[in-house]
């Protein structure tokens, strides 16, 4: 089986879970696309790789990451799959907020200045988090190639209006919702 569908297939059987929910953006829905039971699956985490890989193929960038803590499985995802390939990818976190002690970094791991990155997410409905991580890259000196996700909720619209590319691996229509 593809890699595509075989995440597909583990997405709708473990993460999709029905029912009424606040999302982060405040938004209620009839549903919940839960991917940190996907991203930090077993068997899922490799292929979230290797899609997302595929997904961004094209982009040039040599770090992925975004906020902290929908991004992290799925940027270090791709940097496990990035190497098992051959390439030479590193992966970042964007934390909400700069720390007050230590060396205060609002992004972690490698250095992202003067560096083309990708902001990822693993769902986005608002494209807020995305954009947010997007802000603090470009605060440190980074070029933000595009926004990848992994299940595009609706945020396509509005990251394409701030002036970026935007690339889904799957819809809510993929997923069997609407």
């Amino acid at each position: 089986m593809p890699d595509r569908d075989e995440l597909l297939a583990l997405i709708r059987d473990l993460a999709v879970v029905h029912g009424r929910v606040t999302l982060s953006s405040g938004q209620e829905a009839d549903y919940y696309v839960d991917l940190r039971r996907v991203t930090l699956h077993h068997a899922a985490a490799p292929l979230i790789g290797r899609v997302m890989l595929e997904v961004t193929d094209g982009w040039s960038y040599d770090a992925v990451g975004g906020l902290t803590l929908g991004a992290d499985p799925v940027a270090t995802a791709m940097l496990h799959a990035g190497a098992a390939a051959g390439r030479k990818l590193d992966a970042y976190v964007v934390r909400k907020e700069g720390k007050a002690h230590g060396l205060q970094r609002r992004i972690e791991g490698p250095e992202v200045a003067g560096r083309s990155v990708l902001a990822v997410e693993d769902t986005s409905t608002t494209g807020s988090s995305v954009l947010s991580a997007v802000e603090a890259l470009k605060e440190a000196g980074a070029s933000v190639c595009g926004v990848a996700v992994v299940v595009d909720r609706g945020a396509g619209d509005v990251v394409r209006a701030a002036g970026l590319d935007y690339r889904a691996a799957f819809s809510r229509e993929d997923l069997g919702l609407s």
